[in-house]
């Protein structure tokens, strides 16, 4: 599957409509972006079923900004909606794969008990 260039314009779309998507912070002035982007562009191949999205950070500040990206490459991992994963630094190819197989096995009932739980017990 192609990654999709992500903007302001397409990310809640992006979010919503995807059962599972992964999101790459980056830009083009930063080596360890470059090196991870080829790894990331191989498991979008390897992976049809989870939509994969780059966001420059230097064109699109203000979705970097939403996400409180201080440090690039990052990776964040939405599951039905819900953002389950944000992690600085680029990922191995195999570290890449092994979240990708956590996410799909994720149980999204588990990860919505615990939020409403959380929320509970702030109040």
């Amino acid at each position: 599957m192609a990654v999709t260039e992500l903007t302001k314009d397409n990310l809640d779309t992006l979010i919503r409509d995807s059962r599972i998507l992964l999101i790459d912070f980056w830009a083009a002035w930063c080596g360890p972006c470059r090196m991870f982007g080829p790894t990331f562009e191989a498991a979008a191949e390897k992976n049809p079923g989870i939509a994969f999205a780059k966001c420059n950070t230097e064109t699109q500040p203000e979705v970097a900004g939403m996400f409180g990206i201080r440090s690039i490459p990052t990776i964040a991992a939405f599951k039905e909606g819900i953002m389950v994963f944000m992690q600085a630094g680029a990922l191995p190819a195999p570290a890449l794969d092994d979240l990708i197989v956590k996410l799909d096995g994720l149980d999204m009932n588990e990860v919505r008990e615990e939020m409403k739980k959380n929320s509970d017990d702030e109040k």
